[in-house]
């Protein structure tokens, strides 16, 4: 990066004149009922330190440790709520057996809000995430449900997670030609051991007016440096979800040969300039101009402040090069073969035409 940031620089959230800091708190270790997060007392230090250094963008969701994520901010937003820009998700089911209870439907829509907006104490939700595409509803159904609770007044923003590139763009177009309300962001995976996304989805995003909301930038904590090979035989990868970090991490792949060579050179790029891993790898997000705010999950205040420095971080262009190389995917079809020589030869003769970027 060629200069550092603060929480109060704050950036317009994709096709709109949102303004949000570039890096969003989450919520999600809110509340210790999935057995690794925040208690109250500390999740309130968390969130008074991120909104008292000029944060204004909190991401949790309907499920999130079992509701108490979204009752938490709630009351810890009360006194402040119309200068903080409150970010929710539905998808996740809300009742054990209910068909109907979860999904991207119109009927799990309009209850997840009313639900969120109870347990948040708050008459409007600034920004509606899609969390999880179903496969099963009709974009159509979506989007209007998405315009109706938008037109109420229930919700200000919507976007989308966690879905395919071809069913966002396609989305956006009908919202476009229909007279909808839009997507304004898209929140993904998106790390130094997640790059997948770059092939497809964030080249969409810029295209289409969605801003980048990269969700796990630390990879499950892997790219802070706190596991090693000793860490990788905890089950083959099996574990639920449940416990410990470490069990999610390694429950959803992030906890890998490959992914912890990757933290190898992230620590080393941190040590050359006297900084976290946790900073650098954060940091390194930073630098794609389609990413708005990646979310930062902190149990401590302590991880916190840590997240925080990353946005002092100044990574030379040799320290970028060697993390890129760390990390390289396979950019595969057809951006290989659209950038053969002998294809743009053939498709486009003698003519030498840059790419837009």
């Amino acid at each position: 990066m060629s200069d550092t940031l603060s929480l109060d620089h704050y950036r317009l959230l994709g096709r709109s004149g949102l303004r949000v800091s570039p890096l969003a708190l989450g919520a999600m270790t809110f509340g210790t009922d999935w057995g690794w997060g925040a208690d109250e007392p500390e999740a309130r230090r968390i969130f008074d330190t991120y909104v008292d250094r000029g944060g204004n963008f909190i991401d949790t969701a309907n499920q999130y440790t079992d509701g108490s994520s979204e009752r938490l901010v709630g009351r810890f937003a009360a006194d402040r709520r119309d200068r903080l820009v409150l970010a929710t998700k539905y998808t996740l089911p809300l009742r054990p057996g209910d068909p109907n209870s979860g999904g991207n439907h119109r009927k799990s829509l309009v209850r997840s809000i009313e639900s969120s907006l109870q347990r948040m104490q708050t008459d409007y939700i600034d920004l509606l995430y899609l969390h999880a595409w179903d496969f099963t509803t009709p974009v159509e159904e979506i989007l209007r449900a998405m315009d109706d609770v938008v037109r109420a007044g229930k919700v200000l923003y919507v976007a989308i997670s966690d879905a395919p590139a071809w069913q966002v763009s396609r989305m956006q177009t009908i919202a476009d030609l229909r007279g909808w309300s839009p997507l304004i962001a898209l929140q993904i995976e998106y790390s130094l051991i997640e790059r997948t996304v770059e092939r497809d989805l964030i080249p969409m995003a810029r295209e289409l007016g969605l801003g980048v909301i990269p969700w796990s930038p630390l990879a499950s904590g892997v790219l802070t440096g706190k596991y090693s090979r000793a860490d990788l035989d905890i089950g083959g990868g099996t574990a639920a979800a449940v416990g410990t970090r470490k069990n999610v991490a390694a429950a959803n792949g992030a906890l890998t040969e490959r992914t912890l060579a990757i933290a190898e050179e992230v620590k080393a790029a941190a040590a050359e300039i006297g900084k976290s891993p946790a900073q650098v790898a954060l940091a390194w997000t930073l630098l794609n101009p389609a990413v708005t705010a990646p979310i930062i999950g902190a149990r401590t205040v302590a991880q916190l402040e840590d997240n925080l420095g990353a946005l002092d971080v100044v990574l030379s262009d040799d320290q970028r090069a060697r993390l890129e190389a760390a990390s390289a995917i396979e950019p595969g079809f057809p951006h290989e073969f659209l950038a053969r020589p002998l294809t743009r030869a053939v498709m486009f003769g003698d003519v030498r035409i840059a790419p837009r970027r």
